[in-house]
């Protein structure tokens, strides 16, 4: 395992990529999640033995939607 961000993880199986979302309570899409889901992805493609890639989430929830936390603030 490869922890991408601290809300976002690679493990590569059987040559799968598997992005790893780990956001509780029900993982919400804020800014270190979306760096996260790129950068996984952009790791398991400089993985020669990946052939496909797969984002899941840990916990109850796909990601849910935008993090309300980070309503009003500045993007980054």
């Amino acid at each position: 395992m490869t922890q991408i961000t601290d809300k976002v993880s690679l493990t590569v199986e059987d040559g799968i990529g598997f992005v790893v979302v780990d956001n509780p309570p029900v993982n919400a899409l804020g800014q270190a999640v979306r760096a996260g889901i790129s950068g996984g992805i952009k790791a398991a493609e400089a993985d020669p033995d990946v052939k496909a890639v797969v984002i899941i989430a840990s916990g109850r929830t796909f990601p849910a939607g935008a993090d309300i936390t980070e309503f009003g603030k500045p993007p980054m």
